[in-house]
């Protein structure tokens, strides 16, 4: 098992990450990190160590992306970087789609993948400018 700098594998697993959070899929999101993980942004940062914790900081979402009418999440890699055997550091910047088929401009984040048997992981969340 290596980290994966793979585009098209990193591609694949933002996709499914993107389909879970704007279909409100809160397992299918939970299973998309690893334990315990971070989250970081400018004036808050929470951990999960269970999949009801990293479900539980999801719910919120939700009723947000429905009520903005967001159907699609689309992530563009925009760097990559081998962090250790394990890790891969992966900025992005979210693009959506409305319900009207307009592209609606999300925010910028870098995520610390870990490889694991299933795949990718998230351990690391950090919001950026």
């Amino acid at each position: 098992m290596r980290a994966s700098t793979d585009l098209d594998a990193l591609t694949d697993f933002f996709d499914r990450y993107g389909v879970a959070l704007t279909a409100g899929d809160v397992p299918g999101i939970a299973g998309c990190y690893a334990l315990p993980g971070l989250v970081v942004a400018d004036t808050y940062s929470f951990s999960f160590t269970s999949p009801a914790a990293v479900a539980l900081s999801f719910v919120g979402a939700a009723p947000d992306y429905q009520e903005r009418e967001l159907v699609a999440a689309n992530a563009q890699i925009e760097d990559v970087q081998a962090v250790s055997a394990l890790l891969t550091e992966v900025a992005v910047r979210w693009e959506f789609l409305d319900s009207q088929g307009r592209a609606v401009p999300g925010e910028r984040y870098r995520y610390l993948l870990r490889a694991t048997e299933d795949g990718p992981a998230i351990c690391t969340v950090i919001r950026t400018a």
